[in-house]
């Protein structure tokens, strides 16, 4: 070879190799002898972190659940699920394995990362990998009753890695440019969902709300549903705002009237039309204050809380009356208060959370305590009546397919006009009786029939009450 020249030979080599070890051998007895161990750690760990850092990388674990073991209390955290709807859009399509599935009447295919596998990202110039991580574990927890046992636990995770020098640059940047991309993803396949309170669980379950209910469906005055509408608009768009005045940045609705005239479906059309989830919350399942605001904590932002017949789910008792009087109260237990409850509504744990929609129903307005129904608490409230002849020509539109755009789209409409007064049937007994035929003009005549007897028997009751009225009114005159 050319250079065969100038290279050493095997031996002078291992004579190197050999001199070299007999001085570290010889230095480092003495290195122990004259500098103190303290020092010496301290030295070499300063050495290791200087040559370490050139080449070390950060990794930041991103759980699928928020909240504490102690608390027994636990939500998704929101940013595993941007980073879980970012990666969506990332994923390679070399990926050796990936997990799908296809929500119930969703015609999209969701697919997500399998255990292991890695997505690469560039933002700005720096390279990020992610990881997910999926696996159990046995955990143990303490019911209601202070009994332990055993579960198993899933949990999944994503891993973000990236040179330790950009760990600014990645947290107050590129994290937030994830969370912004995730919101335009969902948005797009945005599933509306309803929790309810698991109390073997302790944490919120959720379903797919399918509720078919709109502001366009609701048998409501046009006026009505223009108002409710332009109030919601306002107050998705006041986040500077209520910011600016002071105010957490949430509202309440009263839905108040008697039973099928179309609370509930009120509050499926308001969660259709912002795009928010609904947490059902049972007064009756939650144990005290305490409980209440844990219940409170765990919801996430743009979403609605929905207490139903409030006035007939729990007694609430004020501050002067014993927890013996609560129905249902738990021996020696803290009990669900008014005072805890318009804390968590307007007090200072309202304010731990954004863009939250309270509503509360109930068939008998006059029966719940002044001071929750104050502005506030309760901003708007919305009386929820019988069928007037608008809200009977969107039903009839609904079911029958008849044109809502006049007064004489059928030749019985006049008779129903003059018939349907707002005080004689609810939306849902007008939609019962238009679903009892698909012919047009057998189910107006059917309906027709049912008006002229629900009136007929209101002016009999209110011709029997004059006549007792005047029974008594002479029975007092003669007995003076």
């Amino acid at each position: 070879m050319v250079f065969s020249r100038d290279l050493p030979s095997p031996a002078s080599i291992f004579s190197t190799y050999a001199s070299i070890a007999g001085y570290i051998m010889m230095i480092k007895p003495m290195v122990h002898t004259i500098i103190p161990q303290p020092l010496q750690n301290f030295v070499f760990s300063y050495i290791k972190s200087i040559v370490g850092s050139r080449s070390s990388t950060l990794t930041l674990v991103i759980n699928d659940m928020s909240g504490t073991e102690k608390s027994g209390m636990k939500r998704q955290n929101e940013l595993y699920s941007a980073a879980q709807a970012y990666l969506s859009s990332k994923i390679n399509p070399n990926a050796s394995k990936l997990r799908i599935n296809r929500d119930p009447n969703n015609k999209n295919v969701n697919v997500y990362l399998s255990h292991g596998e890695v997505v690469s990202d560039i933002y700005k110039g720096i390279e990020l990998k992610w990881r997910y991580l999926a696996g159990s574990k046995k955990s143990t927890t303490v019911d209601e009753d202070g009994e332990q046992f055993d579960e198993t636990v899933n949990w999944e995770c994503f891993e973000l890695s990236f040179d330790k020098k950009h760990k600014d640059l990645v947290v107050n940047s590129y994290i937030p440019y994830v969370e912004r991309k995730s919101t335009v993803i969902k948005n797009e396949k945005r599933i509306i969902k309803i929790h309810s309170y698991s109390s073997y669980n302790r944490r919120w379950e959720s379903v797919n709300f399918e509720h078919p209910s709109t502001f366009e469906t609701m048998a409501m005055t046009d006026k009505l549903k223009s108002c409710v509408m332009g109030d919601l608009d306002r107050f998705i768009k006041r986040k500077d705002f209520y910011k600016r005045v002071g105010k957490a940045w949430k509202r309440g609705y009263l839905l108040y009237g008697p039973p099928g005239t179309g609370k509930s479906s009120l509050v499926a059309a308001m969660a259709n039309y912002l795009k928010f989830d609904i947490y059902d919350l049972q007064l009756a399942s939650v144990q005290g204050d305490a409980d209440l605001r844990r219940l409170l904590l765990a919801t996430n932002n743009s979403s609605i809380l929905l207490v139903e017949d409030i006035d007939c789910s729990v007694d609430l008792p004020t501050r002067l009356q014993p927890a013996t009087m609560i129905r249902g109260a738990p021996q020696g237990s803290t009990p669900l208060t008014l005072s805890g409850l318009l804390n968590c509504i307007d007090g200072l744990w309202s304010s731990c959370g954004n863009e939250r929609i309270l509503i509360f129903t109930t068939n008998n307005k006059e029966k719940l305590d002044p001071a929750l129904l104050r502005p506030g608490r309760m901003d708007m409230h919305i009386y929820m009546g019988h069928c007037g002849f608008e809200g009977f020509k969107t039903l009839a539109s609904n079911y029958l397919g008849i044109s809502h755009d006049n007064d004489d789209s059928h030749r019985l409409f006049p008779d129903i006009k003059r018939l349907i007064d707002g005080q004689v049937l609810t939306p849902a007994q007008v939609a019962e009786e238009l679903m009892k035929n698909e012919d047009v003009d057998m189910a107006l005549e059917g309906l027709v029939k049912v008006l002229k007897r629900k009136r007929s028997d209101s002016e009999n009751c209110d011709e029997s009450k004059k006549m007792k009225m005047l029974e008594e009114g002479e029975k007092r005159i003669s007995d003076i």
